[in-house]
């Protein structure tokens, strides 16, 4: 199992319900592809570096995860989908 660490840059036009339901999604795309969440580091709301998509702020969220080499794009093939999400990122995080 190798460490992940998955940003993910949500929309700030959404509320907080719905916030929590794409981060709930993320989760769980985490945990079908074999992958345990170890930690979720919420950045809150920040100003971007640049505009995107007529938006000058968004969440950033930060989730560790310990998974397998085939899990970290199955993943981003899920969250690239998403409607809320702005950007993501996956890196495998150095030991």
């Amino acid at each position: 199992m190798n460490k992940y660490e998955l940003c993910v840059v949500l929309s700030a036009k959404i509320e907080d319900d719905e916030r929590a339901a794409a981060l709930e999604k993320v989760q769980k795309y985490i945990t079908r592809f074999g992958g345990t969440v170890t930690d979720i580091d919420e950045w809150g709301k920040k100003k971007l570096a640049y505009e995107i998509r007529k938006m000058k702020e968004a969440y950033y969220y930060f989730i560790h995860f310990e998974a397998d080499t085939t899990a970290p794009i199955e993943i981003e093939n899920r969250v690239r989908i998403m409607e809320n999400v702005i950007r993501y990122l996956c890196v495998k995080a150095e030991a």
